[in-house]
């Protein structure tokens, strides 16, 4: 099989961006054929996924609890002080590179007005500002901001990204391109790479204060921490009191999952906002710059060429970052379809990690096919478990009358309701979590609107679909008819 990947790379990456999609559409449309024939084969599926779906909804609350344990305890600890018993800690710098492209000012400013408050010295800091070159305000805005920050850390650059041929607008091309520069730059000045962390940080995220020293700790006390991305709990709540219902559903449960996420062990990988020593970068070539999905391609292309001890590192503090918004209700939501989109295109990476799959002989081969399990675990199921646990239960009956009369047949939606209901129970613990997780109410948000934070609840059937579901089935048809999706950078209010 590593022969014929090696032989033709791009029609074996072609057949797979068909294969994968084309068993999405076979998953969906599964119970409208099968159920003329084996009717009670799809009404077993759909049980053994309602069962499969309790067990990933109990997990989920599970590891939400124990990480927001994790968490609470960890924004009380003093990191820096324990960072200093140490010895070097305060040979460690740290880069933040901020790929931005038409931000607004005032979401720059926020940002590193946060960065500010970091209690590790500001001067062990340095930002990149990587602006792209299609940007005319970027001059403008990187001056304003040069003032304002550019003495408060080590170092504060601005470059400006002019994308070429080869490559694919958009975060990863951007980081690629600041990586290298950051790179260079140091080892002109006589930084030792390997202890340099590298950042990259969203537009508008807010690090917690403690990030750095909590970072900067773990950086010193793991030996393999060459092989190692650090992720914090990323949480859409930054504008979570200024969003309409559907918006607020969709993103409390996004940042509840990237919580839970945190004590998943080997299968958490980096996502957003992460940080990785910058040798490591250096020697794996950088960014990819012809993708879309820079965390993930990031972790993998590293995964191959290091090896099984690469592996993404908790950092239990809350990590703030704007949900996509805009001026309108409807404008918000093509901003949230958008966005899950171009999360959801993440799939278009699977044929890069099929290919090393075959070709790496390094590295084991139960490690390796666990990490590709997962990846099209969460890929296939993005698009597909809506249909699968709303509708395949009623469709079977509807379709082949004779198995109605049975009494599989009969029981069938009553069987999946009950274990869905079941279900449902752990929706209370996403409500408690984000109850004591999310900024306090603003004035703004009048008291008579609190119950709705809890009926919003029932909307969940029609949001999944509608903002997740939909989105992620928009993204694998596109792969499968060969149509690239263009970066399109979530606008901010």
């Amino acid at each position: 099989m590593n022969r014929l990947f090696e032989r033709y790379p791009e029609k074996t990456a072609r057949a797979i961006e068909i294969i994968i999609p084309s068993i999405t559409w076979f998953l969906i449309t599964l119970p409208f054929w099968l159920s003329f024939f084996h009717p009670a084969l799809v009404a077993y599926l759909v049980i053994a996924f309602d069962v499969y779906w309790f067990y990933k909804s109990a997990t989920l609350a599970i590891n939400a609890i124990r990480s927001y344990l994790t968490l609470s305890s960890h924004v009380r600890v003093d990191w820096l002080s324990l960072c200093k018993q140490i010895k070097g800690w305060d040979s460690i710098h740290h880069v933040i590179i901020i790929p931005e492209f038409k931000e607004p000012l005032s979401i720059l400013r926020d940002t590193l007005t946060n960065l500010t408050k970091q209690d590790f010295p500001l001067k062990s800091i340095s930002i990149v500002l990587s602006t792209e070159d299609r940007d005319l305000t970027a001059d403008q805005t990187g001056e304003i901001l040069r003032k304002e920050f550019g003495m408060k850390f080590a170092n504060f650059w601005i470059i400006k990204h002019k994308l070429n041929s080869n490559e694919v607008a958009g975060k990863s091309s951007n980081m690629a391109n600041a990586g290298r520069f950051v790179s260079d730059v140091l080892i002109k000045k006589g930084y030792d790479l390997s202890k340099v962390t590298v950042t990259s940080c969203d537009a508008d995220i807010l690090l917690h204060p403690k990030y750095y020293s909590n970072l900067t700790y773990q950086f010193l006390t793991d030996p393999d921490s060459r092989f190692r991305f650090y992720q914090a709990a990323v949480l859409f709540y930054s504008n979570i009191w200024r969003l309409p219902i559907p918006g607020r559903v969709l993103n409390t449960i996004s940042s509840i999952l990237n919580l839970a996420m945190l004590k998943q062990g080997k299968r958490l990988i980096n996502f957003s906002t992460y940080s990785i020593c910058l040798d490591t970068v250096k020697k794996v070539g950088f960014w990819g710059v012809d993708i879309i999905p820079e965390d993930y391609h990031l972790f993998f292309k590293t995964y191959f060429a290091l090896g099984e001890k690469v592996r993404v590192t908790p950092i239990f503090l809350p990590v703030l970052a704007d949900a996509a918004e805009s001026s309108t209700f409807w404008k918000t939501m093509i901003n949230q379809y958008e966005q899950h989109k171009r999360w959801a295109w993440g799939v278009s990476d699977i044929p890069f990690v099929v290919h090393n799959y075959f070709t790496n002989k390094t590295i084991p081969f139960w490690d390796k096919t666990g990490r590709l399990v997962n990846l099209l675990e969460q890929h296939i199921l993005w698009p597909t478990n809506w249909f699968i646990l709303t509708i395949w239960s009623s469709i079977p009956p509807l379709i082949n009358p004779y198995f109605a009369r049975t009494v599989l047949g009969h029981n069938l939606s009553q069987i999946s309701s009950a274990i869905l209901t079941i279900c449902a129970i752990f929706i209370l613990v996403i409500i408690f979590l984000d109850a004591k997780m999310k900024p306090q109410r603003p004035a703004h948000f009048s008291k008579w609107k609190l119950p709705i934070l809890y009926l919003q609840w029932l909307s969940l059937p029609f949001i999944s679909f509608f903002l997740s579901a939909l989105p992620g089935l928009d993204a694998h048809t596109r792969l499968l008819l060969g149509k690239r999706l263009e970066y399109r950078v979530t606008e901010k209010v």
